[in-house]
């Protein structure tokens, strides 16, 4: 089958919908299709077309979406749900609601996300956990300082800057150490990390990384914070959990999809002191800690990569009879 597979993230960079849509590629390759990644959906003289479209983002990819519906109306979409068209998009944009009525299928990140769907949505909802592979290297964690990363870009909905300021009111003996693997979004956050890394000794901005330095951080890590104001399912908590590292996440509905309404790892979005009393715990009670990493344990099969391509094999399946 041709699929064409289409998400706003530019080519080549390290945005999380990139890093879906070229993982989702990969699968379907390996599953036996022909798959063309692009930025939005352009019909080409003299092609057939795809058999299939998979738009990642109801709202930013609904141009494309339009497009594909009036070259081929008869053929196949499959609308992927981020954490935007969720948790914000659906409340406000008309497009994003005509996208999912339009689509044959719809791609859910986690199981938490169908309570924002009209009922007569959900039938069609499939949840598709994101895998991730743990890093195969050797690492050694470092014994004078306790680090605490923190994986994700610097925009104002991740609330990046939450683990730096929870860090602040850690006790003077504590060895905390937060490391940020991210790229600023805009010149304000840059100049933010930079000002935060000055006044703040416990807080290091690492920048953009690549995959592989980004799973290596995480596997030298003690824990990783999620302070995210909203989330559709954020593939880091995969890599965390595949990496059996323990996660202190905000108590949103995403993560709760990823994690269990039972995580012992929870705090109140926005609340530092939350943050940082389970951060300080994490570093003093040993016994917690293993708890947290016995979670992350316990969860790691369900993000399996065998498991993501068994989803996608059973989603088109079901859509092409």
């Amino acid at each position: 089958m041709r699929i064409q597979l289409v998400t706003p993230a530019p080519g080549r960079s390290l945005h999380g919908n990139r890093i879906t849509a070229v993982r989702w590629a990969r699968i379907l390759r390996q599953l036996g299709h022909r798959v063309d990644v692009r930025q939005r959906h352009e019909r080409r003289p003299r092609s057939p077309g795809p058999d299939l479209l998979i738009a990642l983002h109801a709202r930013r990819s609904y141009d494309s979406i339009v497009g594909f519906r009036r070259d081929h109306p008869e053929r196949l979409l499959v609308v992927a749900l981020t954490g935007t068209d969720l948790y914000q998009d659906l409340a406000t944009s008309a497009d994003a609601r005509r996208a999912l009525r339009w689509a044959d299928r719809l791609v859910l990140l986690q199981p938490e996300g169908l309570r924002e769907l009209d009922p007569e949505l959900r039938p069609r909802a499939r949840v598709i956990y994101q895998s991730a592979r743990p890093t195969s290297a050797a690492v050694t964690r470092r014994v004078r300082t306790f680090d605490v990363c923190v994986v994700g870009h610097l925009r104002p909905v991740k609330d990046p800057f939450r683990a730096a300021l929870a860090a602040r009111r850690l006790p003077a003996a504590s060895r905390v150490r937060v490391l940020h693997a991210g790229m600023a979004m805009s010149r304000a956050m840059s100049a933010r990390a930079e000002r935060e890394m000055a006044e703040n000794p416990r807080y290091r901005w690492l920048g953009e990384r690549p995959r592989w330095q980004v799973r290596r951080l995480l596997a030298q890590s003690r824990a990783m914070v999620l302070s995210s104001l909203l989330e559709g399912g954020a593939n880091v908590v995969s890599e965390a959990l595949v990496a059996h590292l323990p996660v202190l996440a905000s108590r949103v509905p995403g993560s709760i999809g990823m994690l269990g309404e039972d995580h012992p790892g929870y705090f109140g979005v926005r609340r530092t002191g939350e943050l940082a009393a389970l951060i300080e715990r994490c570093e003093r009670d040993a016994s917690f800690l293993a708890r947290l990493e016995r979670r992350s344990r316990e969860l790691a099969a369900r993000f399996a990569p065998k498991r993501e391509a068994e989803a996608w094999r059973r989603l088109l399946a079901e859509v092409t009879g």
